[in-house]
């Protein structure tokens, strides 16, 4: 996903109806874009909310069962995947 920028709120509220629509649009095409990389942050312990799909970098002292490394969560048990 690309980054969104916002643009500045016009004063004028005239310009608001195409100001909203714009950014609407920004922000649609950013989630369409698609990414070279991907980076995670380094959890320390579980995340407070997951589900199916879920992919964290765990480290000590949080251990999800196969030590520090990428996981996923998925059929309800962390996945070590390296």
């Amino acid at each position: 996903m690309a980054r969104y920028i916002p643009g500045n709120v016009p004063t004028n509220p005239a310009q608001l109806a195409d100001f909203v629509r714009t950014e609407l649009d920004k922000i649609a095409a950013a989630l369409d874009s698609p990414n070279e990389s991907m980076a995670l942050t380094t959890l320390y312990a579980a995340p407070n909310k997951y589900r199916d799909g879920t992919i964290v970098k765990a480290s000590s002292p949080w251990d999800p069962g196969s030590g520090n490394g990428v996981y996923c969560y998925r059929d309800g048990a962390w996945r070590f995947l390296g």
